[in-house]
């Protein structure tokens, strides 16, 4: 018998002997980092709301239960049942019920009222009919991906399960190694913006965080190496993926091209936004005709291998290490990811990409740990002079430069990032126009912003206190204006806009990479009355950067008969309102640290050019007594 059946075993005795003589245990499994135990007895352990905390509490595990399916009743006969249990105005929109678990996903455009104070009316379904239920959203936009990404689990239930179980039975493996050590290895985005990748390393265990690519580059991480994926892409016990932005996530599905096989760990919210933006990543490399680096169906399999993780929930993901999300304030779902090793033995934080402050969209980044002695902390505006302006300046700025443009009968165009700065404009907008503040104009959305808009109203516990009350207690959903119109006709849509009165245009690609925002500077960008208005982090090498510097001319895909490149002559005004980015400022960035407590004793900073990342290393140094580095790519640290 395997050191972890031995386990079970022992905690199915451990657990029988907790529970009241009339509640039986007819197994128990590990699935991922829960421990799920399956009883015939679902109704009585429901009637005691405190039994499941207890066990938890004594067994320092994640507990699930699920009924045994031979104690089930029939679907048919419990679906009324449960409806009766959940208020009406709950809003129920599914009910789909799964025999081999015991549970019943509910769908509903109010999950709050289906799982009830401290989850009363949880307990009061599964005291009625026995099975476990499961609370999903229904979002408030129709989304394509949520909808996909939701069947698609279904589809794949069994194998997930599979997938499940053998990653229960590898996180609660017994520890071979008495060594104790840990280290980071640095993979990309050190010295320089994106394709951000580490390695975090023990005795034990070999964790990837991040895999993204790099804007306007081909450079991708150095995953090749020994300490990566040199000893083949197994040697990794787990992935995890702080955002879904593509220079943290666009690789992530090319390790299972690679081989890998095992859990990535990120929040419900990332794994949409990256399903969406690595389908779009490669439909992109498609059409401009580049190859790319993996097909569909590895997204697919990165979809099926993600174990989501709430906001604050420890969690085991290795037999020395437990992993804790924290709100970074960056975009959707965006974390800050805090590792604890061994038991007691060291602490590491991952920043990922945050925002210190508030914003209209979200709360700003969480930076409370009981113990960090190491922070890898980004620092893309960590230079002596990155000051961003206030974002109250920053709006009144926007509002300024948009009715100058209606003024003068122009259109205002804002490449956006398709996920965060989109929907932070939006907010900025739709108060704008219900304030008076500038006149009622169209707002088109093109690209992946309505889908990603939609996204965001399907997750509102993500986003600012204030914006999630909105959309839960007034029912009034900012995202729903009228001013709010999704383009969706292609190049026909675009030219009756380009013809029509004066509009506002946010549309991808945020770094005029390619996508709709090159057929919105076709259309416009002749038009002396218009505006290219950028909101958002440019980085070096992108096209965005180069007009933002100047360029006036710029090439476009369409050939001429000899096969060269065309290029267009920009006329339209191009300005840069600061404020909006998602990133922290150098401010943000030294008042994260300032207000840590404990502080670092080390702090590593990456993500960000060779000037901001020596600007900010030097000035934590000095200010704040910490020993800091500025690393290259390929560097590795040990902190044990």
């Amino acid at each position: 018998m395997s050191s972890v059946d031995k386990q079970l075993e022992n905690l199915k005795a451990e657990i029988t002997n907790e529970l009241p003589r009339d509640i039986s245990v007819s197994d128990v499994k590990y699935e991922g980092p829960e421990l799920v135990v399956y009883t015939r007895d679902p109704k009585k352990f429901a009637k005691n709301g405190d039994l499941i905390r207890k066990l938890a509490s004594k067994l320092r595990k994640r507990i699930t239960v699920r009924p045994d399916p031979d104690v089930l009743s029939d679907p048919r006969e419990a679906e009324p049942q449960i409806l009766e249990v959940i208020p009406e105005e709950a809003g129920v929109t599914d009910l789909d019920f799964h025999v081999d678990t015991g549970e019943v996903v509910i769908e509903a455009q109010k999950p709050g009222m289906v799982i009830g104070r401290h989850g009363s009316t949880l307990r009061e379904i599964t005291q009625e009919v026995g099975w476990t239920p499961e609370v999903v959203r229904t979002p408030p936009i129709e989304s394509s991906t949520v909808s996909n990404v939701r069947n698609f689990l279904k589809q794949e239930r069994e194998d997930r399960r599979r997938i499940l179980e053998r990653t229960g039975r590898q996180i609660h493996r017994e520890q071979l190694s008495n060594d104790e050590w840990v280290r980071i290895t640095t993979l990309g985005c050190c010295r320089e913006v994106g394709r951000a990748s580490f390695i975090l390393s023990t005795p034990e265990t070999r964790i990837l965080i991040d895999c993204g690519d790099k804007p306007g580059s081909d450079d991708v991480p150095y995953l090749q190496v020994p300490e990566a994926l040199g000893s083949g892409a197994n040697s990794l016990d787990a992935v995890v993926l702080t955002h879904a932005h593509l220079d943290h996530s666009a690789l992530i599905p090319l390790l299972f091209k690679y081989g890998y096989d095992g859990p990535i760990y990120t929040t419900e919210p990332t794994r949409d936004l990256m399903g969406l933006l690595t389908l779009d990543y490669l439909d992109v490399a498609s059409k401009e005709g580049r190859t790319p680096p993996y097909e569909s169906e590895m997204v697919r399999e990165a979809i099926k291998h993600t174990i989501p993780l709430e906001y604050g929930d420890v969690t085991d993901i290795a037999p020395d290490v437990k992993l804790t999300f924290h709100n970074a304030g960056h975009i959707l779902g965006s974390s800050v990811s805090h590792f604890h090793i061994g038991d007691g033995l060291y602490n590491v934080a991952f920043s990922g990409d945050i925002h210190y402050d508030d914003t209209r969209l979200f709360n700003g980044a969480v930076n409370d740990f009981p113990r960090v002695e190491t922070l890898v902390l980004e620092s893309t505006y960590g230079g002596r002079n990155d000051y961003q302006t206030d974002q109250e300046d920053s709006e009144k700025r926007l509002i300024e430069v948009i009715n100058e443009t209606y003024d003068r009968g122009g259109k205002v165009v804002i490449p956006a990032f398709a996920v965060g700065r989109s929907q932070e404009i939006m907010l900025v907008l739709e108060q704008a126009m219900r304030d008076g503040k500038i006149p009622e104009m169209p707002v088109h959305l093109d690209g992946m912003i309505w889908e990603a808009t939609a996204i965001h109203t399907t997750y509102p516990e993500y986003l600012r206190d204030e914006l999630r009350d909105r959309i839960f207690h007034e029912d009034e959903n900012p995202f729903l204006a009228d001013e709010f119109n999704h383009i969706d006709g292609g190049e026909e849509e675009r030219q009756d806009v380009a013809d029509g009165d004066q509009a506002i245009i946010l549309s991808t690609s945020g770094m005029v990479t390619g996508g709709p925002i090159m057929s919105w500077l076709r259309h416009i960008g002749p038009d002396p009355k218009s505006r290219l208005v950028f909101v958002g982090y440019q980085a070096q090498g992108t096209l965005g950067r180069r007009i933002q510097n100047g360029w006036d001319e710029i090439p476009v895909n369409d050939r001429d008969n000899s096969g060269r490149s065309n290029t267009l002559k920009l006329k339209m005004d191009v300005e840069t309102v600061d404020g909006f980015s998602g990133h922290a400022d150098r401010q943000g960035l030294e008042n994260f640290i300032k207000t840590m407590n404990p502080r670092p004793e080390k702090v590593l900073c990456v993500h960000g050019d060779e000037r901001s990342v020596q600007d900010l290393s030097s000035a934590l140094y000095h200010n704040y007594n910490m020993r800091t580095f500025a690393p290259k790519n390929l560097e590795t640290f040990r902190f044990k």
